[in-house]
């Protein structure tokens, strides 16, 4: 009898494992989702450093994370190029969209994807939309309905289709067209452009000012931050000074860290032992 037991035991946890190992490690390994890519102009597309085609283009990709360039065809020598990591889930689409400038100061777009909420929603039919822009601190409107400032995550979003904006003065305004499903969250990146006809900015401008803050990094010795308020209760740590850079981390408010570096509105930090990143200033004070 006891022998029938350990048996059966065994044969319960052989089989515990295969289900694991079909329905889990396989089923992710062969996932695939899809990302559309579009421009203006158009411009070459290059996957992890591989020529896959020019936009608009849109292909099926395994699940994970790429690193994706986007370089200006033909006579647009003077328009900027753009890179960033973009990231592909199971069955989702994910959505580039760049208006290549003469510089990054003047290039803009956008970054959707769609993800499963975490907890399911409170209300039924509704979904979530989740808005990081770069500059941070744009205003977020939803509908024409003014909801804050970013980074912001909207509640309780009815499904169906919305317009989703956002504005900051001296940069150009983004508006996008959105659907929303019910029990999932669309994660909107916006990359703003400098508003080149206002009289108190212009990209010159902006690049002076940039050379103090370069100057300031070499003496930022004993300088301490401290981590501020968010609207999502934590601060991602980037592992570049730059929005689409890769989420290293998250730091908590109240945190202090040595200041290591600063760079173009984002301070370098040992957020812990031997690991650095890159957290926006905007929610961040210097001590």
């Amino acid at each position: 009898m006891k022998g029938k037991l350990i048996l059966l035991t065994l044969l319960l946890l052989g089989f515990g494992i295969f289900v694991f190992v079909r329905f889990y490690i396989l089923d992710n390994q062969n996932a695939f989702g899809r990302v559309k890519i579009v421009s203006s102009p158009v411009a070459s597309v290059f996957v992890d450093n591989l020529a896959v085609g020019k936009t608009p283009f849109e292909q099926k990709y395994k699940v994970g994370e790429y690193m994706l360039k986007l370089i200006p065809e033909g006579t647009a020598t003077d328009t900027a190029s753009w890179q960033g990591k973009i990231k592909i889930y199971k069955n989702a689409l994910t959505y580039v969209n760049r208006e290549l400038g003469s510089s990054d100061l003047t290039s803009a777009g956008e970054i959707f994807t769609t993800t499963k909420m975490e907890e399911s929603p409170k209300t039924s039919n509704t979904g979530e939309i989740y808005v990081e822009t770069e500059p941070q601190g744009a205003i977020i409107y939803l509908d024409n309905d003014e909801k804050g400032v970013s980074s912001l995550i909207l509640s309780e979003v009815t499904k169906g289709d919305h317009e989703l904006s956002v504005f900051l003065p001296r940069f150009l305004r983004r508006t996008q067209k959105i659907n929303v499903d019910s029990g999932y969250r669309v994660n909107a990146v916006f990359k703003l452009a400098i508003d080149q006809s206002s009289p108190t900015v212009s990209p010159t401008d902006t690049k002076k000012n940039e050379k103090p803050e370069a100057t300031a990094s070499a003496t930022t010795t004993g300088t301490k931050i401290i981590i501020s308020d968010t609207p999502t209760g934590f601060l991602r740590v980037r592992e570049e000074p730059s929005i689409s850079a890769s989420e290293a981390a998250q730091v908590k408010p109240g945190n202090s860290f040595d200041l290591l570096e600063e760079q173009n509105g984002w301070y370098k930090i040992e957020y812990e032992k031997g690991k650095e990143g890159w957290v926006y200033s905007q929610y961040a004070e210097k001590q």
